[in-house]
Order: C-alpha cells, then sequence, then structure tokens
C-alpha cells in the first residue's frame, strides 16, 4: 500500500471496526484542524457505510490554549446548556462516536493547573449522559490517532520534522494492523486471543494481585468480588461489536477501590490535557492515595489525584505483556492511547461499570457499596516494565503467578 490507501484503510478500519458504524445511526466525530483530510475521510466512510448523518466538531488546540490564557474562571466553569446538548444528545440518540486524536503533548505547558481542574470539572459535570453512556458501553465509541508536527517531534527530536511525521505514521499504522494484510480480519484474530486471555483469567477469579519490579514498585490491589475481565472488542446492548480504542493490547477490569496498599512508580511519562507528568510515584493506604511525588508535572499529578471524592483512587486494572507490538517499536509516544497499550497500567477516578456482573444496571450509589470506583475523571498511568511480576491470589489461598518478565506467565 502507499500511503493514500494506508490512509482509506485506516479511515475504512475506524469507522467499519473500531466505531462499527450501522446503517441509519447518527455518527459524532471529534476531530483536530490540523487532520482535516483525515477527518474527511473519515466523514465519507462513515455516509458510505449508511451513515444518517455525520457531525463533525473541529478541534483547535492553539484556539484551546489561548483561551485558557485568557478566558477568566467563572467562563471556564460554566458550560452552556446548548453545548452539554451537543453530546448529551446525540448519546441518547444511540449515535457512533469518533474520536481522532493526536496533538501537541505539552500544548498547555503553564496553564494555571486550578484553570484546567475547573474546565475538566465543568466538562464531566455538562456532559455526564455521554460519559455514563459511553463507560456503560450503551453507546459505539472508538479513540484513534493521526499525528500532529509537534507531536512528532517530540517522539522524534533528532529528525526533521518531515522525517518525524512520515515516522510516526508508520508506527501508527504497525500498532493498529494497517499495511501488510487485511487489517479487519487481523482485528478479528487479534480480538479472539484477547478473549482467550479474558476467558482464563475469569475462570482464576482472583481475589488479588501483587505486583513487584526493580523500578520500585511494591503494590497490592483487591479485585471487586464481581468483577469480569474484558479485552477487546465490546458490546452494545444491542448487540455491536465495537473497539473504544485503536490500538488495543489490554486486558482489564475493576478493582475493589477500599484495597489497594503500597507503592507504584511509573515506567514511562504521562501525558495529560496538554502537560507532561514525568518520574512519578503514588503510594496507596486502605485504596486511597496517601502520598505521590513527581519530578516533573507535581501540580498537574495533584489536580488529577485531588479532582473529586473518587479521584484518589483506583477504577480500572489493566495487563498488557511488555512483548507487545506496542513496546516493541521502543518508542515512547507521549499519547495515552499508545502508551496504555505498551504496558501494564491503572486508572485513577471511574471504573467500568462493564467489569462489574450486573454493573451496567447499577446505580452510581450501588456500584460504590460493592467497592466499584466511582467518580467524574479516568487517569490512566503506565507501571509495566520487562521485569514486572504480577502474583495473582485465588479466593481459596492458591498463588498463581501471571506475569513473569513483564509478560504473561
Amino acid at each position: 500500500m502507499n500511503h493514500i490507501e494506508k490512509l482509506q484503510e485506516y479511515a475504512r478500519l475506524i469507522v467499519r471496526t473500531g466505531a462499527n458504524v450501522q446503517k441509519k445511526q447518527y455518527v459524532v466525530l471529534s476531530c483536530g484542524v490540523e487532520n482535516v483530510s483525515f477527518g474527511r475521510m473519515v466523514v465519507e466512510e462513515a455516509y458510505k457505510v449508511g451513515a444518517k448523518d455525520v457531525i463533525v466538531f473541529w478541534n483547535d488546540v492553539k484556539t484551546s490554549r489561548t483561551r485558557f490564557d485568557y478566558a477568566a474562571m467563572e467562563v471556564l466553569e460554566d458550560i452552556p446548556e446548548w453545548r452539554a446538548e451537543s453530546k448529551n444528545y446525540y448519546a441518547r440518540e444511540k449515535a457512533a462516536f469518533i474520536a481522532v486524536t493526536g496533538s501537541d503533548p505539552e500544548a498547555y505547558l503553564g496553564v494555571d493547573s486550578e484553570k484546567l481542574k475547573v474546565s475538566s470539572r465543568a466538562s464531566d459535570e455538562a456532559f455526564k449522559t455521554y460519559y455514563k453512556m459511553m463507560m456503560n458501553s450503551e453507546i459505539q465509541w472508538c479513540v484513534a490517532a493521526v499525528p500532529e508536527a509537534k507531536w512528532a517531534m517530540k517522539v522524534f527530536p533528532e529528525l526533521s520534522e518531515e522525517a518525524a511525521m512520515e515516522n510516526l505514521w508508520d508506527a501508527i499504522f504497525a500498532s493498529v494492523r494497517i499495511g501488510r494484510e487485511d487489517a479487519v480480519k487481523a482485528w478479528a484474530r487479534h480480538n479472539t486471543f484477547l478473549n482467550e486471555k479474558c476467558r482464563i483469567l475469569n475462570d482464576h477469579h482472583f481475589e488479588k494481585l501483587h505486583y513487584k519490579n526493580s523500578l520500585g514498585t511494591d503494590f497490592t490491589v483487591g479485585l471487586q468480588q464481581d468483577h469480569i475481565w474484558e479485552g477487546g472488542g465490546e458490546f452494545t446492548p444491542e448487540q455491536v461489536c465495537f473497539f473504544a480504542n485503536m490500538p488495543t493490547e489490554e486486558i482489564f477490569t475493576t478493582p475493589d477501590c477500599n484495597f489497594a496498599e503500597g507503592t507504584v512508580v511509573a515506567a514511562m511519562p504521562l501525558s495529560h490535557q496538554g502537560n507532561l507528568i514525568e518520574k512519578f510515584s503514588i503510594t496507596f493506604h486502605k485504596g486511597k492515595v496517601s502520598d505521590f511525588k513527581a519530578e516533573k508535572g507535581y501540580d498537574i499529578l495533584k489536580m488529577i489525584i485531588e479532582m473529586d471524592e473518587g479521584s484518589d483512587r483506583l477504577g480500572e486494572v489493566a495487563l498488557v505483556p511488555y512483548d507487545s507490538p506496542i513496546s516493541n517499536t521502543g518508542i515512547l509516544f507521549y499519547e495515552t492511547l499508545f502508551d496504555e497499550n505498551a504496558a501494564c497500567h491503572f486508572a485513577l477516578g471511574e471504573c467500568y461499570p462493564t467489569t462489574v456482573k450486573g454493573g451496567g444496571n447499577m446505580s452510581s450509589e450501588a456500584l460504590k457499596k460493592v467497592g466499584a470506583n466511582q467518580s467524574m475523571t479516568h487517569v490512566d498511568f503506565m507501571i509495566g516494565t520487562k521485569d514486572l511480576e504480577i502474583i495473582g491470589n485465588t479466593k481459596d489461598g492458591r498463588e498463581i503467578c501471571i506475569f513473569k518478565n513483564g509478560n504473561w506467565a
């Protein structure tokens, strides 16, 4: 395939496999203005498969940065009803949501962290209907990425801008299985592999997991008593299969938000809201963050942890082998969509209700009561290394090695 053919294949894969757009279904696309050409490809592909209409929100990170610099706090904390309905309405209409990401990892470097916090809280509250339906897999959604110049230069600082963009495109195509064979068939085969790992983990029904590596991670996390491991394709109530992330290499579930003890040390930087958090660690006691450190981005990490009542507890446990396609590129992407699929990780904040038996039909209060964390936020951070060991403890007292030397045991 040449580059244009790969782009077209990527757009098809996102629409037909990622979001799995159905006939006469609304599609809501979010895309950066710097990637307008690719966004138009996605729009056309959605119409080709029979979309009722495609609603596009073009994002401009430079304009957003200027707004953060100059807008007053009260402006950032107020989201008009019409803007909230722009997503909530289409969520209620069971639209398929596609987000094409990819921007400067440090676009908001230097922005007042309190402004970012206020804006994030306002968005979470305004788009509550959309986020709840998304976390419950009630609607199809897919996040995929395309390169942007500053992002590419951050990943490949030793190259020219043109060469960096080319290399980042190559890395993205490889991670989503485009270029060597039929991508749709490759994803179907990959989904079978992930489902088999889920079956094995669900059969063991571990009570808790213990993590240890040479970076300093020494940590035990309990698993919610009715947890379910998921990975690969998810299903809406109408049994439409979709892939929320492209790429995806993870198997994930819900921890017991009241049981987390010890320290986890980040294995790679975390890019969050246009800021980088580097060389950080988080310590937990009785499920809650008791201490945290960061050499860079401390204020942003503090903002994440203190966002609301549940943001200082874990909402997700995810397993990713060190020997995985993305990890094997040797590239630090500075983009959570890729980096979380290169390493085992946790998430602070909201759980995925579908990874709790019957969780999709439970209220927030009921989920919280059974140890499934509730929060406005959900932020992944990576802790997987080539020497990571994970031991699972079963309810009958057995210890089973799940990961050894960073990979499935």
